[in-house]
């Protein structure tokens, strides 16, 4: 990675702050393979992604930042995200100890602000109903939070599902 001669920007800092670190170096990564990710997307069964991204060709891409050792032991839920996505991945920083992450999962590892993928996880199609229920469900949120950024005002947030708490 480029970024990896440069001070990282994450070092020393916090657990929310290293988790938008990695999100961030992530949805980078995502835009350069040519992917639409969106943040803090809510799912049919209830669990929210952390990043949902969008592939060439109809695909979704499930990540799931994880900040360190605690975050990842402390949290046992991740398998309900892969029935709403193709691939599945961990998004991770260079100080994670990878070798306790499931070998046939996909790995992202970030460092600063850029991050690389060391390890995809094989594809498995999503049925057809559920990929059109998602892929309504994404344009809609993506449109709805672009509206919102250029009309903060003259959004409902409640009528496009905005305010997903």
């Amino acid at each position: 990675m480029e970024q990896a001669h440069r001070p990282d920007p994450a070092a020393g800092v916090g657990f929310p702050e290293r988790t938008a670190f990695i999100r961030r170096a992530a949805a980078r990564l995502c835009l350069r393979l040519g992917w639409a990710p969106l943040h803090e997307v809510r799912l049919a069964n209830g669990r929210r992604a952390d990043i949902l991204a969008l592939q060439p060709g109809g695909g979704f891409v499930c990540i799931e930042v994880k900040s360190g050792l605690r975050d990842y032991m402390a949290d046992g839920k991740w398998t309900e995200y892969q029935p709403f996505c193709d691939q599945f991945f961990f998004a991770v920083d260079t100080d994670f100890p990878r070798g306790i992450l499931p070998s046939e999962i996909g790995l992202i590892v970030s460092a600063g602000l850029e991050a690389e993928m060391l390890r995809e996880q094989l594809p498995v199609r999503l049925p057809a109903a559920r990929r059109k229920a998602m892929l309504e469900r994404f344009a809609w949120l993506a449109a709805g939070r672009l509206a919102a950024l250029q009309d903060p005002m003259g959004v409902a947030d409640m009528a496009l599902g905005l305010n997903e708490d």
